[in-house]
């Protein structure tokens, strides 16, 4: 398979995988709060396909995050500054003494892999350590996957753009709200703050990569 150029990637960029917000709250069809969303993931294999790229990134020593969101027992300190921010605060199942609000089985998690969590925001790199975990790892470039296309991910590649950082999003391996709203942020939004490429592109940057 022929090396495409992929900006941020083809450079032997320093990579770090991050996927985002995969936990059985949000992606899993029958207790998630936004059954679409969380049905398009299912249907369209997406965890999976993120665990397969998770495999392949450990074997070339690059390092696997995941950014979850779990709220403190009774959403206290958690702010409902937007609707969505409503929506989670009422959902118990993502607070922390939930077991619901860990990350999805499927998602094939090891326990080498690192977790970013927060407890407030809506979007990865707010009131984390994600950054000083990125920088301390020497990371150049996100390999971001997960959900959702319409939020988190946009608001995810806008703040590591700000912060220095390249992005690579793998299009079968996120999802978003809607058909349309993911279909338009792949299309229109994320293009312009990150390479848009798909697993298939990747493979090549990735088996035999050197170890670092």
């Amino acid at each position: 398979m022929a090396k495409a150029k992929l900006k941020g990637i083809d450079r032997g960029e320093r990579l770090a995988l991050v996927t985002s917000e995969c936990q059985s709250a949000i992606v899993d069809p029958a207790i998630a709060m936004f059954k679409g969303l969380a049905e398009d993931v299912e249907q369209r294999g997406v965890l999976p396909r993120i665990a397969g790229l998770a495999a392949l990134c450990r074997a070339a020593a690059i390092p696997v995050v995941h950014c979850t969101v779990r709220l403190l027992p009774d959403a206290y300190a958690f702010p409902a500054c937007s609707p969505l921010q409503a929506i989670m605060k009422r959902n118990p199942l993502l607070r922390r003494d939930r077991p619901e609000s860990w990350l999805h089985r499927a998602l094939g998690a090891d326990p080498a892999d690192i977790v970013s969590d927060r407890m407030h925001g809506i979007t990865a790199f707010h009131g984390t350590e994600l950054e000083s975990i990125l920088r301390g790892l020497g990371v150049e470039t996100l390999l971001l996957t997960g959900v959702s296309t319409n939020i988190a991910l946009i608001g995810t590649a806008i703040e590591a753009v700000n912060r220095g950082f390249s992005v690579v999003i793998p299009a079968d391996c996120v999802a978003g709200g809607t058909p349309e709203t993911h279909r338009h942020s792949l299309e229109y939004t994320l293009p312009i703050l990150a390479t848009v490429t798909d697993v298939e592109c990747l493979v090549p940057f990735l088996v035999g990569r050197r170890r670092i």
